[in-house]
């Protein structure tokens, strides 16, 4: 089977990614305003709890069926009875997380109307299949199927949602669209199984190989779930909670543009593995690396000088607390563009899941202490620093666990050319607001910061820029795709 384009399946899963988290991002200006701090503190909080729920009855399944189905491109039949078996056991799994979701938390006497709603992310968890769509390396699909689903539910909530106890309405519109953007995929599956038979189907045949990637796969969503809920447990108001999840919209935003790429990544990754090919496995990590950097040192420096205007531009008034955390957490942008090279890219498709867990673990210890004494001491401010910091911790060690097959050093030398083209761009931005205000001042700072980002790396001919503006150009030209080489 022919291998698809890397930039196109980036391009295809960056829309699909940004349009998950961007729609949302639309009506977060408006929600922000109707719901206020509180409502959007309850939301996040319910949220997050049905999201572990979510996190154990998959089991970890997409991240093992994507790769999967990646080695078992070229064979229909092994494909047809991986993906059968685990269709069946995460139906299983599922329904069983959604027994024990309804005798708990739905009986919630505070907020059990909201958690009885949100069991539809539950049966939307059951009807994902989107890993094996990138299993097969066809994003497309992923993407168009649930643009018009996405769309239509921000409709939705702008007609429906306009008083704060409307909270409930968002929930159902933003659960259903999950489940039936899932259930719509179902469609695409005749062209890839149609004649294809099987036989010996058992559908606990891959439960020992699935645990097992489970488990860095709960480490890392429990630490990335970990800060929002200590702080809706540790803190009474709520609002802390809704600053907090504002400054996180924002930069889920950004971390989608960086972290995309190891989606896509993954499947191409397992299958170079698969066949020894080491070099070429170093040659995508260099890419990666670079592509991380000269996007995360931009768009860290660039969040940091707009943020004065933007969050009360866009949040309206009351939200000028998340000011304050997103210049705290910007570097996150940069620590977890890395680790999703080393972690996401690199040790699980390389079957290295025991060095990613063990990485992860020590971030959930990390920021589970510092969590708890800084949000103490300073509530949504110190969730932010302990975030921060963990994530440096998690990063340190993976560097640590690959410094034998990547020569690290390089690979941070890399970054070198981008801070500095980011910190003469975070300069020219800053020097901007001292002469503008408001909602001109940080369009003309996104305009002539990037401007003066690429113009800089232009000049010093970084060579992974003119390597992408060659890849654009082919495209552009119909030129049949061939390797260029860059230092």
């Amino acid at each position: 089977m022919a291998k698809k384009s890397i930039l196109k399946n980036y391009l295809y899963n960056l829309t699909y990614q940004m349009l998950i988290i961007i729609l949302p991002l639309i009506t977060a200006s408006y929600l922000a305003r109707v719901l206020g701090p509180d409502g959007n503190g309850i939301y996040i909080y319910t949220y997050t709890i049905v999201n572990y729920f979510v996190l154990f009855g998959s089991l970890g399944i997409s991240m093992y069926g994507q790769r999967e189905i990646a080695y078992a491109q070229n064979n229909r039949s092994k494909m047809k009875r991986i993906f059968i078996e685990l269709v069946s056991f995460r139906f299983i799994t599922i329904a069983i997380a959604s027994i024990i979701y309804a005798l708990t938390f739905m009986r919630d006497a505070q907020y059990g109307q909201y958690y009885s709603i949100l069991i539809f992310e539950l049966f939307a968890g059951a009807f994902d299949i989107s890993w094996f769509f990138q299993g097969m390396e066809d994003f497309k699909k992923t993407v168009i199927r649930n643009i018009l689903v996405r769309i239509i539910s921000v409709t939705l909530i702008f007609v429906l949602v306009k008083v704060k106890t409307d909270l409930y309405k968002y929930l159902a519109i933003y659960a259903l669209a999950d489940f039936f953007g899932n259930v719509s995929l179902w469609m695409y599956l005749p062209k890839y199984f149609r004649g294809v038979r099987i036989k010996r189907i058992r559908i606990f045949r891959q439960t020992p190989a699935i645990v097992l990637l489970f488990i860095p796969q709960i480490a890392n969503k429990v630490y990335n779930m970990l800060d929002t809920t200590m702080l809706g447990k540790i803190i009474i108001d709520k609002a802390e909670t809704g600053y907090y999840e504002q400054s996180q919209k924002i930069i889920r935003v950004l971390l989608t543009l960086v972290t995309s790429l190891g989606t896509v990544m993954v499947p191409r990754m397992a299958s170079m593995f698969a066949s020894g090919e080491k070099k070429m496995i170093n040659t995508y990590m260099r890419r990666s690396f670079n592509f991380t950097y000269l996007l995360s040192f931009p768009l860290m420096f660039g969040l940091i000088a707009i943020s004065n205007n933007f969050i009360p531009w866009f949040f309206g008034p009351g939200y000028e607390k998340a000011i304050i955390l997103i210049n705290i957490i910007s570097p996150i942008i940069l620590l977890m563009g890395v680790s999703n090279i080393i972690g996401t890219q690199y040790l699980l498709p390389t079957k290295r899941q025991k060095e990613f867990t063990t990485s992860v673990v020590a971030g959930i210890i990390v920021n589970f202490i510092l969590n708890f004494i800084f949000i103490h001491l300073w509530q949504s401010i110190g969730a932010c620093i302990a975030t921060v910091l963990s994530q440096l911790v998690v990063v340190i060690m993976q560097f640590r666990f690959v410094k034998r097959e990547i020569k690290i050093k390089r690979m941070i030398k890399i970054g070198f050319r981008y801070l500095f083209a980011s910190l003469i761009m975070f300069g020219a931005c800053m020097l901007i607001r001292l002469f503008l205000k408001g909602t001109i001042c940080f369009i003309v700072q996104i305009i002539v910061g990037a401007i003066v980002y690429f113009a800089i790396l232009i000049i010093i001919r970084d060579d992974f820029i003119f390597f992408l503006l060659q890849k654009v150009r082919d495209k552009i030209l119909l030129k049949p795709n061939k390797e260029v080489n860059y230092n």
